[in-house]
């Protein structure tokens, strides 16, 4: 049995599921939105109250391997209409910039051109640059997926690199310094 799979899922009170049988569709309606996923046939989704249940038909393999991701997915979308996602990403270079304009976020990364990059209706994006500090880019969505891909592909123009950590990182993220020519000269 599966030990992310066989755990229940807590609702709380506000955030609604309806299943469809014949599609296989999972909708989850709360507070901030409503997400619809899309589940393989082998997954069977049982609601008892205040608890959700995923359970499985048989112990393939592959049926195993669906069981405990199926049932993250769905927690993962309770949890985005009942709270929302969050992620802050760092800006560190001498001259790196962003500023955003509704749903499109302009950064200035070093290159000879700026980059413009278009969001997602579903992500809201915020920049702040203050004075003395690196410039902060907040990313909030109630789809987590989503929310990872636009954060990877903001982060993808100008990953920090390892000798100066220049480039983008999340808030909080270390990255490992090397050392660089000079220091193996002695």
């Amino acid at each position: 049995m599966s030990r992310i799979g066989k755990k229940p899922i807590i609702l709380q009170q506000g955030i609604s599921v309806s299943v469809d049988e014949s599609n296989h569709i999972v909708k989850i309606k709360g507070s901030k939105g409503e997400l619809s996923c899309k589940i393989d046939e082998s997954i069977q989704i049982t609601i008892d109250k205040n608890t959700l249940l995923v359970n499985r038909v048989s112990d393939q393999r592959r049926h195993r391997a669906l069981h405990g991701l199926y049932r993250s997915i769905i927690n993962n979308m309770v949890i985005g209409v009942m709270n929302g996602y969050k992620v802050q990403m760092e800006i560190v270079g001498v001259g790196f910039k962003a500023t955003h304009q509704n749903n499109l976020l302009e950064m200035s990364l070093g290159y000879s051109h700026t980059i413009f990059m278009s969001l997602p209706q579903e992500v809201k994006v915020f920049t702040e640059t203050l004075k003395g500090k690196n410039p902060i880019i907040t990313l909030e969505c109630i789809d987590k997926q989503l929310l990872g891909q636009v954060a990877a592909k903001i982060k993808s123009l100008r990953p920090a690199e390892p000798y100066k950590e220049k480039g983008i990182k999340f808030v909080g993220e270390i990255i490992r310094r090397k050392a660089g020519k000079t220091a193996s000269k002695k």
